[in-house]
């Protein structure tokens, strides 16, 4: 049977921006993590069944395929980031190319949305702009606003074109039970907008991976997700990132910070508005997947030894590097050395308006440091979602928030939009297709053995 999605309505975030959940962002200080980490690494490994050898094995054969998979990354540049076509979509991947976007957990997808379409979404973005009180970050000069509810959102979230590219790319997706996620289903989970403008170096944001700090091994079903590679040995070879079943009940913020994604969210994704190259304020990835997450996974139980030696197993110490609770999960070249990332932290090529990227939810990603280019660099964060009993719980508290002009549940809360002039509306939705994503129409049961998902989902949005 199907759990029951929770009935009560979230708890509204206190107001901020983007900076809230980044260290590097926010300016604030790295404070130690509290004594009882130092005894989580230990309790870990005896649930995964780990050893101390078998831990030790699995650090050295990682740490020996990173040496040979930075090194391919580097040679490749730009290259090692999976490019496909819309028309590719639409017939569906190749073999190849479904495994080329697996090894890299990301990939860039051309000429879905015309440029003319997305040009003029742009420009109706910054009407909006102009018309209302806006806020965002940096708060003198924004250049991410707090917006969630405009109508090139809304238009953007529902476009045909971008719902069947995130229905091929979900499909990568698994769940080994066949019953509680329907990949072939995409739903829309509101994030903000980015308009970066020439010259800009604040919103630079270092390498960093969404979802959590801690919680990756502090949640008992979070570090299940990585059982494999907890577990020592070889097991880190048969970790499948693309397996949802233990990510369903994973909590990604026990901290009770804003800005942390509740729901399954399976790919991270934006919409570019504008033209946007290399060394233009882009975004910036670690292409590489399934190798990069076991070291991150393995990483808080070694340490550097003595006088810079060999690298030697820590259970004692209550060291996560890159985590502190309430953020994100943060790296740079100090507290993960063998990733490169001065080195492998790859710019996105050369995007025009309408074209689409998307990265795993555990991929390490950024943004350039600096806007060198001539003009804005702007995009629709737009991820891609999967239908499930959970996800139909957020979308409910999602659509009641649309339907009065505030911030999605997982942002920071305020008044939002309530007041602005020319926000979305209900009626701006007008395909079937675009409604259901919202959460405004039932869903149908494709009749493949999802009739009790459909049911259940249905139940939670509509009573």
């Amino acid at each position: 049977m199907m759990g029951a999605a929770s009935q009560t309505k979230r708890v509204a975030n206190e107001e901020g921006t983007i900076a809230d959940v980044f260290t590097t962002l926010g300016g604030s200080e790295i404070a130690p993590l509290p004594d009882r980490f130092a005894q989580l690494k230990k309790d870990v490994l005896i649930e995964m069944g780990a050893t101390n050898a078998s831990i030790v094995q699995a650090w050295k054969e990682v740490l020996a395929a990173l040496e040979e998979r930075t090194e391919e990354i580097v040679r490749l540049g730009g290259k090692a980031i999976p490019r496909v076509s819309f028309t590719d979509i639409e017939r569906g991947l190749s073999d190849a190319q479904k495994e080329d976007v697996k090894k890299a957990g990301v990939v860039v997808v051309t000429g879905a949305v015309p440029r003319e379409e997305a040009s003029q979404w742009k420009a109706s973005v910054k009407e909006y702009i102009a018309a209302n009180p806006v806020k965002g970050f940096p708060a003198h000069d924004i250049q991410v606003y707090e917006l969630y509810n405009s109508k090139p959102q809304i238009a953007a979230r529902t476009h045909p074109a971008i719902l069947r590219t995130q229905q091929e790319l979900l499909q990568l997706w698994h769940d080994p039970s066949d019953k509680h996620v329907d990949f072939s289903t995409p739903i829309s989970y509101f994030d903000r907008l980015r308009i970066r403008t020439p010259g800009d170096t604040s919103f630079s944001i270092g390498p960093h991976i969404d979802g959590g700090s801690v919680e990756h091994w502090e949640d008992p079903a979070f570090r299940r997700v990585f059982r494999r590679i907890l577990e020592g040995g070889t097991g880190w070879r048969s970790y499948d990132p693309f397996d949802v079943s233990s990510r369903m009940n994973a909590t990604h913020n026990l901290y009770s910070a804003s800005n942390q994604c509740s729901v399954l969210r399976c790919w991270q994704g934006w919409t570019s508005l504008s033209t946007t190259g290399v060394g233009e304020g882009t975004l910036r990835v670690l292409p590489m997947l399934s190798l990069a997450t076991a070291y991150i996974i393995l990483r808080p139980f070694f340490r550097l030894g003595p006088a810079g030696g060999e690298w030697e197993l820590d259970l004692d110490s209550n060291s996560f590097p890159g985590s502190v609770l309430g953020k994100t999960q943060e790296f740079n070249e100090e507290t993960h050395p063998h990733l490169r990332l001065g080195e492998t932290m790859t710019s996105i090529p050369e995007v025009q308006p309408g074209d689409q990227v998307y990265w795993h939810c555990d991929v390490v990603h950024a943004v350039e440091k600096i806007h060198g280019g001539q003009q804005d660099s702007s995009i629709l964060y737009i991820p891609a979602v999967p239908l499930c009993l959970e996800n139909a719980s957020y979308l409910r508290d999602q659509r009641a928030n649309f339907v009065h002009g505030l911030p999605s549940p997982d942002f920071p809360g305020g008044s939002g939009e309530s007041t602005f002039t020319g926000r979305a509306t209900l009626q701006d939705i007008t395909t079937r297709q675009g409604r259901q994503a919202i959460g405004l129409e039932p869903f149908v049961s494709k009749g493949v053995g999802n009739d009790e998902l459909v049911d259940a989902v249905n139940r939670a949005l509509f009573g």
